[in-house]
């Protein structure tokens, strides 16, 4: 096992592992043992009482975070040209069609989130084993496949995230920057767990959160109360 630096164990010896954290104290110490010298990242994992393997215990879902991502999220816009200045008034980074179709192609996929309309989903299926593993295929569940395109672009750039349980039952996500204040890191993770709660299937039974850690890029996790969410 690394030796931890001297930082390292500063951070650790800050967190009580007895305790269960709200999330306003959570996102505060998250805060303080955060030591990079970038703007890291701050994360929630959330462990759910279902079973993805079964289709109707699956989560999944979007959420608008009411501070944003802090990202700078470059977004590309499949669309026809009459799409065209709609979709760049509201921001899209990349707007067009058939000359991006031919880029993902060649490989490339330089972008955070791929928008388009449900008359080019056709277009795009050959192109599902590059998409597909980068998790930037379009999905009309996750509202990247619409007619609505300015408003899918301009949702993306102001903090909407999707977000799926993966095979293990967690659901990660990025909920903000260790920049953004404690009030501002703990109203994301809020909106976060709130549409999580939402969205519990009805198949599934027992504890639903078992539970939840909050942690920022090379900082170690500090567990929540599930109940006092």
């Amino acid at each position: 096992m690394a030796k931890l630096t001297k930082k390292q164990k500063e951070a650790h010896g800050k967190i009580d592992k007895n305790k269960l954290y709200s999330i306003d104290e959570a996102s505060a110490l998250v805060k303080e043992i955060t030591n990079t010298k970038f703007d890291a990242s701050v994360d929630l994992a959330v462990r759910l009482g279902v079973d993805p393997r079964k289709a109707n215990q699956m989560v999944r879902g979007v959420v608008t975070l009411p501070h944003g991502t802090g990202k700078d999220v470059k977004v590309l816009a499949l669309v026809t040209p009459d799409k065209e200045a709609e979709a760049n008034e509201a921001g899209a980074d990349f707007v067009g069609l058939d000359e991006y179709l031919d880029k993902i192609k060649g490989g490339w996929t330089d972008v955070d989130v791929i928008i388009t309309m449900p008359s080019v989903m056709g277009k795009l299926g050959p192109l599902g084993r590059v998409l597909g593993p980068r998790g930037l295929m379009p999905n009309p569940k996750t509202g990247t496949v619409t007619m609505d395109v300015a408003k899918a672009v301009s949702d993306v750039k102001a903090g909407k995230i999707d977000f799926k349980v993966d095979k293990t039952g967690i659901v990660h996500a990025a909920i903000g920057k260790a920049s953004f204040s404690s009030d501002k890191i703990a109203g994301n993770a809020k909106e976060l767990i709130d549409t999580l709660m939402k969205l519990k299937p009805t198949a599934s039974k027992g504890i639903y959160v078992k539970s939840i850690y909050m942690s920022s890029t090379m900082s170690p996790s500090v567990q929540l109360d599930p109940k006092a969410v």
